[in-house]
């Protein structure tokens, strides 16, 4: 059983910094990727960022340049540093990664969300 659990989130004035976490737990054999998505009130959920196991990134436009993604190989963690922080940012964030459990194919999870508030 694979578990991802996220941490980081909360409330935030425009212009401010947020780092979420989500740690990757359970029988891994390998994770092919890690990333983010999110979801805003009445919008559909969008994706934000992605960082394979190579290490190559990608972010969509809207955050492009503000938030970056890395990844603790040793700890399974992926992050998301979001600076300068916009009203529009606000959303619960979920994590998504494609793992390989030992004796499973791979397969996609996802976090519980965590709720990131931008005020203006």
């Amino acid at each position: 059983q694979v578990q991802l659990v996220e941490s980081g989130g909360g409330l935030v004035q425009a212009g401010g910094s947020l780092r979420l976490s989500c740690a990757a737990s359970g029988s891994i054999f390998a994770i092919n990727f890690m990333g983010w998505y999110r979801q805003a009130p009445g919008k559909q959920r969008e994706w934000v960022a992605i960082m394979t196991s190579g290490g190559s990134t990608n972010y969509a436009d809207s955050v492009k340049d503000r938030f970056t993604i890395s990844r603790d190989n040793a700890k399974n963690t992926v992050y998301l540093q979001m600076n300068n922080l916009k009203p529009e940012d606000t959303a619960v964030y979920y994590c998504n990664a494609n793992i390989k459990a030992m004796g499973d194919m791979n397969r996609t999870y996802w976090g519980q969300g965590t709720q990131v508030t931008v005020s203006s």
